[in-house]
């Protein structure tokens, strides 16, 4: 049992040390990670806070369509691995073309994301698209940032985490959602630069 208890707390170690800020910053760069993005003002105090993005070779009107129809059926999924999202219970379908009934997200409007129910606390079309958890207690911006027809899209999750079990389970999710999270910013910038490039 002890030897148990201390390969767990070593390998809690190497994760911590080594791994986590890899995990939490995939595809951003530092000065991304340290910045005050549009949407953290949603969460101020945040238990953990993971900054992702890439880089596409497209506008932000090329990438906002994609993030307008972001949710479950009848939305436009998520660009993840869909039978992961669903073995869940998500209904998650994710489609390559753009859905005009969802181009235009409103403060206040939103979705389930399982038992995550999400609303819109903050559009700014083509430049910031946040939501919100019914409870507070997560928000997940997307920040586009454009410059000579290319465009930076960084994803900020920040979370609070007010239980133990909450804390526990988050061990497991930040990798996971790093295998889910990448997959959904690099469908989206496939996507992008599809719906930009010419016929």
């Amino acid at each position: 049992m002890r030897r148990l208890l201390l390969a767990l707390g070593l390998a809690a170690l190497v994760y911590r040390v080594l791994l986590r800020a890899p995990i939490l910053r995939w595809g951003a760069t530092d000065a991304e990670a340290a910045a005050r993005l549009p949407g953290d003002e949603l969460l101020e105090e945040a238990d953990g806070v993971a900054t992702r993005a890439v880089t596409i070779d497209a506008p932000a009107s090329a990438v906002w369509p994609w993030l307008a129809q972001l949710g479950p059926g009848p939305r436009g999924g998520a660009y993840t691995y869909d039978w992961i999202e669903n073995l869940l219970g998500l209904n998650m379908h994710s489609v390559d073309r753009v859905l005009p009934e969802f181009q235009a997200p409103q403060v206040g409007e939103g979705f389930g994301f399982g038992e995550n129910q999400m609303r819109y606390a903050r559009v700014e079309p083509e430049r910031v698209l946040a939501l919100r958890s019914a409870d507070g207690n997560w928000v997940w911006s997307f920040v586009l940032e454009e410059h000579d027809g290319s465009t930076r899209l960084i994803s900020r999750n920040r979370f609070r985490l007010p239980r133990l079990r909450d804390r526990i389970g988050m061990i497991p999710m930040e990798p996971g959602s790093l295998v889910m999270e990448r997959k959904m910013l690099l469908g989206i910038k496939e996507r992008a630069e599809r719906l930009a490039s010419p016929v």
